[in-house]
């Protein structure tokens, strides 16, 4: 089954947005920037992983300690670091787009509440024993978007072209 998620979102302030512009006048393709782009919000990404916070700084919240106690890595989010390492980029033309096509990814960005489909409970294991439950409830946990520092970057990146490309600010 093949899934993705992206989020889609516009960074551009009005100074970055003039810059941008005038970056397009001088080059007549900006794939390398949108890649420059893609690869600093992977990295970002990644840092997220490690702080477990969201975007907008936003702490992730707490595992089930009971659940905790069963994993072998202690970061929320990293038991196997598939889901970190499947984060990548595709830039085009005048966009990058930044996600990941592990299937699960959804649910842990945007939080979901998983019933059984043919059951009555859902059965698994924790620390504690067996747990039979009529739903369990994922919170969200956002791992891709923009933050503050990612549209700095992003214009820093913006701007660095424009003085490499155009000897211009």
């Amino acid at each position: 089954m093949a899934a993705s998620i992206s989020i889609t979102a516009q960074v551009l302030s009005a100074d970055v947005e003039r810059a941008f512009a005038r970056l397009i006048s001088v080059m007549d393709d900006t794939t390398p920037v949108m890649a420059a782009i893609g690869t600093q919000l992977v990295s970002s990404t990644h840092r997220r992983f490690v702080s477990q916070h969201s975007p907008d700084g936003t702490p992730w919240k707490k595992l089930n300690p009971d659940y905790a106690r069963t994993k072998r890595n202690r970061r929320i989010l990293t038991e196997s670091g598939r889901l970190r390492d499947s984060i990548n980029s595709k830039p085009g033309r005048d966009s990058v787009r930044v996600g990941t096509n592990t299937v699960y990814a959804a649910a842990h960005q945007f939080g979901v509440t998983i019933k059984p489909k043919t059951k009555s409970h859902l059965v698994f294991r924790l620390a504690s024993g067996v747990v039979l439950a009529k739903s369990v409830t994922l919170p969200a946990r956002p791992f891709l978007g923009i933050s503050s520092q990612d549209e700095d970057e992003i214009a820093e990146v913006v701007f660095g072209f424009l003085v490499r490309r155009a000897g211009l600010r």
